[in-house]
């Protein structure tokens, strides 16, 4: 296989067109009316909806090719390295957990209802975990790491994280009873919404998308996920049904009088393709290093990031204390400085 063959199957896989090719060039349209391939009719919208918004910030000479260059290199190597490491883990975790599921669903409409519900809740503690868990942060940190949220934000993300979301996610779904099955069609509908709502001003300025800001998770609400401002910060963990965030206190609207920052809070280069893949490894490395005793270094693993062995926590919960504070404080101030007028 030559270097051509090899980049023209690239682009094939990436653009998610390679069952629609084989059809045309076998003559042989009936396989798109089956399920399999009304699937492979939809999979290439996100990547060609990313060339749409390319193509528009172009034309409209707002292209920069910092917001894509990084994650470019991201999904590059990304797709290097699967090619050594291959982990089937939704197989896995359906073969290992199958049989200790609490009662069997089927594929129907009211049994899809729960495990799309089910999905979501799984999701969620993954997501959750991801943010207030150290070393799992640092898998989940290279995603929140590009300072615009464009589609290309989709494909960055760091090689482990997959396998760890994977698994945390399909195993609460086939233990609580979702069928394997509708479990795949559930990911499919998830993974192409998961990465629409990272579309960019380019396509959507307003990303509220209506009355539907109120029922779903759009795109609106995920940039306020991926905003380091304090205010902000670890909320919006579903991914299409917004229901857990709202049980478990951690949905938030995008404010108007608030603009979104993207990116994460410690001092880095978004440019860098080190320092956005493996700069959040770096520091919790040097942190464990010097972290004085066995249960420190531990906790630095652990605990959510900004926990400090000092008590000087930087966390999102202490930065969200602090910022309440303040503005309580300036409340007070207020009301004296009205009282005294």
């Amino acid at each position: 296989m030559n270097i051509f063959e090899v980049l023209y199957n690239e682009v094939i896989s990436f653009l998610g067109i390679g069952h629609v090719v084989e059809v045309v060039k076998s003559g042989d349209y009936s396989s798109l009316l089956t399920f399999n391939g009304i699937l492979s009719v939809i999979s290439p919208f996100i990547p060609f909806l990313l060339i749409i918004e390319i193509i528009r910030a172009l034309v409209y000479k707002k292209f920069k090719i910092d917001d894509y260059r990084i994650p470019f290199f991201i999904f590059v190597a990304n797709r290097f390295i699967s090619r050594f490491i291959s982990i089937a883990m939704v197989a896995l975790c359906i073969g290992l957990f199958e049989k200790y599921s609490i009662f069997k669903t089927t594929f129907t409409w009211y049994w899809f209802i729960y495990g799309y519900i089910i999905w979501e809740f799984s999701h969620f503690i993954y997501h959750f975990l991801a943010h207030k868990v150290r070393i799992l942060w640092c898998l989940h940190s290279t995603h929140h790491a590009p300072e615009n949220m464009n589609l290309s934000v989709t494909y960055a993300h760091f090689f482990l994280e997959a396998p760890y979301a994977d698994f945390i996610r399909t195993t609460i779904c086939i233990l609580l009873g979702v069928n394997a099955p509708m479990l795949f069609f559930i990911m499919f509908i998830d993974g192409t919404w998961g990465a629409f709502i990272h579309v960019g001003e380019n396509i959507l300025k307003d990303a509220r998308l209506g009355f539907f800001n109120k029922i779903i998770l759009t795109p609106s609400h995920h940039r306020v996920h991926h905003a380091r401002n304090v205010e902000y910060m670890d909320t919006n963990f579903c991914n299409l049904l917004n229901i857990w965030d709202k049980v478990f206190g951690t949905f938030q609207y995008e404010k108007k009088e608030l603009p979104i920052e993207y990116g994460i809070t410690r001092p880095m280069n978004p440019r860098n393709f080190w320092d956005v893949y493996f700069g959040e490894i770096y520091y919790l490395a040097k942190d464990v290093w010097h972290a004085p005793g066995i249960k420190n270094k531990f906790l630095y693993i652990i605990m959510p990031p900004g926990w400090s062995h000092t008590g000087e926590h930087k966390t999102a919960r202490a930065e969200k204390r602090k910022l309440k504070e303040k503005i309580t404080v300036k409340k007070i101030d207020e009301i004296e400085v009205a009282a005294e007028a």
